[in-house]
């Protein structure tokens, strides 16, 4: 076997089938498709006081690799892409705007999650070295990435303190950024301390916009509902991500049917609309299909019961923190447990490969340990998911990229 095709194998059997799954009718349909006429109108929401009315599924790219799968969703009807300055190192926004050269502008929207450096993604605090014409530039590179004229909405990631989301520079970027017509909304995506995060967002009046994670396995739902309310009657759009969180439990273990916990999901009025990370034309067909009935059949209420034993825990991580004080190494075990759910979960290697490589190296750390310390929440075998995920730093990057 010679290099190339060695290669080829390997990356076959370690990453498994990770490109979009392109049907050839379905593209030939999307090449024939005049690019003037609109896209298929979808159930949907009204996005805050945006007076837009947003399809209850949109499209997370962080797993697109195909710009051909972008226009093919658009051309399906979806009307949201969701990208990120750190997947694939910008890289995907590039592509995401290939996807949807030549479509009429005001027929889509865009959003991208513009990460500043100066963030500390365990903590969601910024430090003293941020500052407003630093994240300008940010928002600007991708702006040229994307190719086009204006972002739809640009939120912070990775927010989850009120004085990150009020921090004077980030409102001040926002607001300039509005008013040059550089971007439309302004919003926050928060992993943890969500509650923290979107009360916050309300307080100010500045935001348009939240992307939180919110499924069946989240804790303390009663405040987060709270908080979700709060922030939709002021007037800000809600959308929800890790919604499928819950159906991937152990890598080795059965998966469980998504659309229920989809339909969970939109059972909250608040919520406009999900951003799933789409990864086939089947995948997608099939979440058209269950935005088309919300109603919850009785086999997907047993699949929703069954989730919540507690022997199933899963490959969801709260991001709740409550381990990092535990672990005597100081291991930013959140960041660890995005990671090992980003592969094992979404079979997602190359954001699997971008989140580790934000963290230190836990090989020297955890030798230390005879057995761990930390006492997960939800019940993980830390040092096991730790120890798993450890070995994909040793897969070269462009390796997962060829």
């Amino acid at each position: 076997m010679d290099t190339n095709n060695r290669r080829n194998f390997l990356k076959k059997g370690l990453l498994g089938a990770t490109g979009a799954a392109l049907l050839p009718a379905t593209l030939q349909a999307a090449e024939r498709m005049d690019s003037k006429i609109k896209a298929p109108e979808l159930p949907g929401r009204m996005l805050g006081k945006s007076g837009i009315k947003l399809p209850l599924i949109s499209m997370g790219t962080g797993g697109t690799t195909n710009p051909e799968f972008v226009k093919a969703a658009y051309d399906m009807g979806i009307k949201l892409f969701f990208s990120a300055t750190y997947y694939g190192n910008g890289n995907n926004e590039i592509l995401v705007g290939e996807g949807l050269k030549g479509i009429p502008r005001e027929n889509f929207l865009l959003g991208t999650a513009a990460i500043p450096k100066e963030i500390d993604k365990r903590s969601g605090l910024l430090n003293s070295d941020f500052t407003a014409d630093k994240y300008r530039k940010v928002a600007e590179d991708s702006l040229k990435r994307f190719g086009m004229d204006h972002i739809d909405v640009m939120v912070l990631p990775f927010a989850a303190k009120k004085e990150t989301v009020q921090h004077e520079a980030v409102l001040k970027t926002m607001e300039a950024l509005k008013k040059e017509g550089k971007i439309r909304f302004a919003g926050i995506a928060s992993h943890g301390d969500t509650v923290e995060a979107l009360n916050a967002a309300a307080e100010t009046g500045a935001y348009d916009f939240a992307m939180i994670s919110y499924n069946y396995k989240v804790q303390n739902r009663e405040m987060l509902d709270a908080a979700i309310a709060l922030a939709a009657n002021k007037g800000m759009g809600i959308v929800a991500m890790k919604t499928t969180a819950g159906v991937y439990r152990e890598k080795s273990g059965p998966q469980m049917e998504s659309n229920a916990l989809l339909k969970w999901a939109l059972q909250n009025e608040h919520i406009t609309s999900i951003v799933s990370g789409m990864r086939s034309i089947e995948e997608l067909q099939k979440n058209l299909a269950m935005i088309r009935n919300l109603a919850l059949t009785e086999e997907e209420k047993k699949q929703l019961a069954l989730l919540g034993v507690p022997a199933s825990t899963g490959l969801y991580c709260q991001q709740c923190k409550s381990c990092v004080p535990q672990c005597p190494g100081g291991l930013d075990i959140p960041t660890y447990m995005r990671s090992y759910m980003y592969a094992h979960g979404y079979h997602n290697y190359e954001q699997a490969w971008h989140t580790l490589a934000e963290t230190v190296p836990s090989t020297e750390v955890c030798s230390q340990c005879s057995s761990c310390r930390v006492d997960c929440i939800s019940g993980f075998d830390v040092k096991a998911k730790i120890a798993d995920i450890e070995r994909l730093r040793q897969v070269p990057l462009d390796f997962m990229q060829a």
